[in-house]
Order: structure tokens, then sequence, then C-alpha cells
């Protein structure tokens, strides 16, 4: 059964069918809600006694679990008796609450805001409106006086009012002033310290034609921070009473995600510098002028580094624009727009293969069409985006159209050949990005990817290519991680997380966040909660980040390397989603089950993993099971594919998770091939 658990009022819990579940008293929920606050984290038994009694009573430690066991039972009905507990589960010296990130309102809440942060504003309003509805009343609710949920619900009482105060830029930003107003009337009527509630209420009221209404207001927070709080009104609210009193233009443009306005920080230049930009666009260029699909490129490459809704509506609206360049019947213009999209690519399985795949053919079929004399450049940027688009593909497997995989290695090559021979840095960063997707058809090759990140880093600072300069550092990251180069990794983490704040690269804190989860569990000196939790957390920033290609089946598997860098088996439960990674995982889930003779029948049907950053490591977890049930073939063949890697690590070449040394795993290979062939055959 599924259960899900509410904060966002007071604390409950419903079941998969969303009915509420009996938790019998105070202490029991009081129990409950203390183990969200550790989100996922061990509560020691005397830590509970303590925040649950002011002068615990004789027999207070049996009486946790007491009320620990009916909690189990109310959450896990179903579970054998004396079966382990999956959600509360006894660990060390106390407790854990084991939900999965969605299972959780508030942290669902935390989850929405972050990827609302990153949409348009009409995916963030909608998403905005329903995170707020999840809350049922103050957070903790019933415990507003205990020391122990004190933080935790201010926390999330600041991240409702902002959300609400998000929700009202959105929706001056699609232009519904008047819609906005209510509920900004009312927020600042209760949070009457918010100056940014009363700047969004003022503008609100002056676009939806109150003028003197929204004066008015600001007159009421100048008296009230005045005689209250002894302090005069912010810049903010100063600027936006002087621009109302003038009729500022800006005022009437809704300048999009950069806030209501675009009054109080830079956003405000920024925003009038594009609404009037893109006017003057509008009535300069006509409707149909082959102008614009070059400028919408444009625009999709900036878009599709902001993550989240924006990456998912660069790929979409690329597609279309491709398409539209085509019917035009102008290869040389087709070429534009598709080499145009040079948008940094880290991860090694396609988001969305469907697309990639129509670009991967509308771009040879445009490499055709091309005139054969001159657009080398036009050329070489078609060869990387067949780079690009293709990888992650199965060595002989088929693209759509019929492109074989081998394509996609030639294209690189072809592709970097011709921009070193142009002298262009900016085709060569593209280039090499190509290059590097197709550095993955065999183990053990993070020196070479090493040596591309290397030369984009260089190339990149040297030519301010800024994105590409990002690319070489996570490059770097995710091969000295397969070297085990630590420290070396830990520089361009850092390197690339100040360049992403500097230039709002979004998604680059995604890669570093799981970078330093990898790190923590392979100092191995951190307990296995502690990392587990780290790499929960750095899932959590998967979800609304636009990239669907990493986000499916990742967490289980980084979960399930910690388990065999610990000797442990593979969980059982049946309901855990592996994503595409299933077939690697499944042999070692029926060993743990007992189920020795289906697992056999897995193990044979297990395909080569493909060729992209974990490659590796599904090797390894092949190798695993063959070693565990005895299968001679998959073992030498394991051996043979891992060879090449024996001073890697297994996995860590992906930045995200690791199983340890390589060499760990052939010294068990070779030592199970010399049990039955004691003349030492087991490399042919």
């Amino acid at each position: 059964m599924r259960v899900g658990f509410g904060v966002l009022g007071p604390v409950t819990a419903w079941d998969g069918g969303g009915g509420a579940i009996a938790l019998k008293g105070p202490r029991h929920r009081a129990v409950l809600a203390r183990l969200i606050v550790a989100r996922r984290r061990v509560v020691p038994v005397p830590r509970l006694v303590e925040d649950l009694w002011a002068d615990p009573p004789p027999g207070a430690v049996g009486a946790v679990r007491t009320f620990v066991a009916a909690l189990r039972r109310a959450l896990e009905p179903e579970r054998p008796p004396r079966a382990p507990a999956g959600l509360l589960v006894t660990e060390g010296p106390g407790y854990a609450l084991r939900a999965e990130p969605d299972a959780v309102d508030a942290w669902r809440f935390e989850r929405a805001l972050a990827a609302a942060a990153a949409l348009p504003p009409e995916g963030a309003l909608a998403r905005l409106e329903e995170a707020l509805e999840w809350w049922r009343g103050p957070a903790y609710a019933e415990f507003a006086d205990t020391a122990w949920a004190r933080a935790e619900r201010s926390r999330l009482t600041e991240l409702r009012l902002r959300a609400v105060e998000q929700r009202a830029e959105a929706r001056l930003s699609l232009g519904l002033a008047a819609e906005a107003v209510p509920d900004l009337d009312a927020h600042v009527a209760e949070h009457p310290w918010r100056e940014d509630a009363w700047r969004l209420l003022a503008l609100a009221l002056y676009r939806a034609g109150r003028q003197g209404d929204a004066l008015a207001v600001l007159r009421r927070a100048r008296t009230l921070l005045v005689e209250q709080l002894g302090v005069d009104p912010g810049p903010g609210l100063r600027r936006l009473e002087a621009d109302i009193l003038a009729h500022a233009d800006h005022l009437d443009l809704p300048t999009g995600t950069g806030g209501a306005g675009g009054e109080g920080g830079t956003g405000g230049a920024a925003g009038q510098v594009w609404a009037r930009a893109t006017a003057a666009y509008d009535r300069t260029v006509a409707a149909g002028a082959r102008a614009r699909l070059e400028s919408t490129v444009g625009l999709l490459r900036g878009l599709a580094v902001t993550g989240g809704g924006g990456l998912e509506a660069a790929r979409v609206h690329r597609v279309a624009a491709v398409a539209a360049a085509e019917e035009l019947g102008d290869a040389a213009l087709t070429a534009r727009v598709i080499g145009a999209y040079d948008v940094p690519a880290i991860w090694t399985r396609s988001d969305d293969p469907e697309r990639a795949a129509a670009v991967v053919t509308a771009a040879e079929r445009t490499l055709t069409a091309l005139p054969p004399e001159g657009h080398e450049a036009a050329r070489a940027r078609l060869l990387a985006t067949i780079a690009l688009e293709s990888r992650g593909t199965p060595p002989r497997a088929l693209r759509a159209g019929s492109t074989p995989s081998a394509r996609g290695p030639q294209a690189a090559r072809q592709a970097e050949r011709i921009a070193r021979g142009l002298d262009d840095p900016a085709l060569l960063a593209f280039a090499l990005n190509g290059v590097f997707m197709q550095t993955f058809h065999r183990a053990g090759l993070a020196t070479r990817r090493d040596a591309i990140g290397a030369e984009l880093i260089t190339l990149s600072a040297r030519h301010d290519l800024v994105t590409y300069e990002v690319l070489g550092h996570l490059i770097r990251i995710q091969a000295r991680g397969a070297l085990a180069d630590f420290p070396g990794a830990d520089g361009h983490a850092t390197a690339a997380d100040r360049l992403a704040e500097r230039h709002e690269l979004a998604l680059v804190g995604v890669f570093t966040q799981w970078y330093r989860a990898l790190r923590l569990a392979e100092t191995c000196r951190a307990p296995v909660a502690e990392v587990e939790t780290a790499y929960r957390e750095a899932a959590a920033r998967l979800d609304g980040a636009g990239m669907p290609g990493m986000e499916r089946g990742l967490l289980p598997l980084a979960l399930l390397s910690l388990r065999v860098r610990h000797g442990r088996p593979a969980p059982t439960d049946e309901r855990i989603d592996w994503g595409p990674y299933a077939p690697w995982v499944r042999p070692l889930v029926l060993l743990a089950q007992d189920r020795r003779d289906a697992a056999g029948a897995a193990l044979r049907e297990v395909p080569d993993p493909p060729p992209d950053l974990l490659f590796e490591a599904l090797w390894c977890l092949t190798a695993r099971a063959a070693i565990t049930l005895g299968d001679r073939e998959t073992i030498r063949r394991a051996y043979s594919e891992l060879t090449p890697a024996a001073a890697e690590l297994a996995g860590a070449g992906s930045g995200l998770l690791s199983l340890g040394p390589v060499a760990r795993f052939l010294e068990e290979l070779a030592a199970e091939l010399a049990a039955t062939d004691p003349a030492g055959q087991q490399g042919r």
C-alpha cells in the first residue's frame, strides 16, 4: 500500500486510495511528525523521548516503542508478522521514516516551488496554484508549541508566503492583474511587514486601471512601516510610487519571469529592454520572414539551459522549427536552423529519443541536399548534431530511417576534422561535444574523455564560450571521478558552480549535487543512511528539471550501488521503478528473493549495456549476478568487457554513483574462471 503523509495542516496520513489512516492518539502523531521533520534521517529513541515529554515519565522508552509499533500496524497493515518494516524502520539507535520524496505534502510543495521557478509564467501559475491547494492549515498545526517543529514550521510558512507572491507575479506576467488583487489584498492584511507583497498589490491595482487605489496602498504601506516599525519604505516601493505618478511606460508591460513590472532589482531594466526589443522585432520583421526561424532557434538555445519547462519547450519547438525550415526547401537555411541549436549536452541517454531521431533524419537529409562545394561550417554543425543526437545507441542497432548507429562516431570525427581546419572555436566546441558523446563504445575511456574536457575548458575560457566551459568542467568531474581523483573532481565541481551562479545556468547544480552525493559515498566514512539521504536530495533536484532521460530509475540505481558496495542484497520490492536499468538489475532482485532459476533465466536475457556513462556500472551488476549464479559464459564476457577499465571506479564516470573499483570485480571474475579453468584461459 502506498502511503501519503500530510503536515501542511494537522498531521495526517492517507492510504493508497486517499482515505485517512487512523493514527490513534496525539503522541502517535507526534512521533510520526518528528520523523517527518527528520527527512528520512534516523532519530534516536532518547531524542524522541526528550521531544515528546518535557518531563519524561518512567517507561518513556517503552512507550515510544509502543507508539512506533502501533504506527507500523497502521501504515503497513498487510505486512506479515515478524517481517521487517519497510516504511517506519529501525536503524541503529532509533527510527526513521523512509517515505518516498513525493509521499509527504511538504516535500512535494518544496519541489513544486523549485520546478515553478524554471517554468514560463503560464506553467508556473498552474504549478503554484496546485501546490498552494495542498495547504490545509498551518504546517504541523497541532505542534505549534514544540521546539522540534518550530524551525520547520517557520521555514514552510516562509515558503508558502513566497509561493503566494510568486503566483501573483505569474498572474501579472500573464496580464491577469485584476485576478491577482483579491489574494494579494488578503495577503498583505495577514502579513503587513512584507514589502514585496505591498509592491505587487499596488502594481496589480495600477494595471487593473485603479491608479488611485494603487497610490493609496503605497501610502498605507508607508504609514505602517514608519509608525509601527520606524523604517522608511524600501527602494522598490519608492520607485514604484514615482513610476505610477509618472505613468511610466514599463509598468504596462509584463516582463515575464523577472517579476511584476520589473520593479525591485536588476530584472527591471532587462525586462524593459526585452519588451521593447521584441515589440520592435514584431513590428519590423515580417511574420513569414525566414529570419524569424533563425531568431527562434537562438531563443530556444537560451531557453534550453534554464532547465525544467524551458528545456522541454525548447525540445518541442526545435523540432517544429526544423520542420518549418524544411518546408521552405532551402537546404542552407535548414542547415543553419539545425546547427544553431548547439546546446551543450553531458548526459548520454536521450531525453526524447523520438525527437532526437527526427532531428538526425532531418540533418542527414539536409547534408545530402547541401551543394557539394562550400558550406563547410554548416556541414560540420550538421555532423556534430548527428553525433550528439545519436548518443547512447547500442552497437549494431538501427536508428529511425535505418541509419546505422556507427554513423554517430563517424559524424563526430568528420565534424571535429572540419572544425579544426576552419579554426572556428565555437564550432570546435560543438564538435568536441559530439566527440565526447561518442566516446563510450568500450569500457575504460575516462582518460580520453578527460582530455576532451580539458580542451573544452581551455578553448572556451580563451574565447568566452561559457556554456562549453561549464561542459568541460562537468566532463572532468566525471572523468576524474572515474579515475578516483576526487580532489581534482572537487575543483571542477566548484568551478562549474561558480560559472553557473554567475551566468544563471540552473541545471549545473543538478549535476554537482549528484557528484557530491557520490563523493560522500566514496569517502566510506559517512554512514549509509547519510549517503542515502544525500542521494535522495540530489534526486529531488531532478523533479521538474526537464531531463527524463536522466531521471527515471536513477535514484533506485544509486541506492542499489550502495548496497552492492556494502555487500547487501538488492531490494525485493517489486514496486520499485528501475526505469531503463531494469534488465541489468532484475537478476539481482530475483536472487534477493531466493528465486535462483528465474534469476538465471533473466541473466541469460540481459542485453549488452548501451554505450553510455553507466556502461561499466551495468556490466559490474551483470558480473555480480553471473558470479553468484556461476554463469561461466557471462563471467567470461564480463571479464573481457571490463578489463580495459581495470584502473577505474565502476559507474563513477557518470558523476552520479559508484560500485567501487572495477579491479575488485575483475579479481572475483578471474577467481571464478580459474576455479574451473586451471589453464588460465579466462581472457580468451
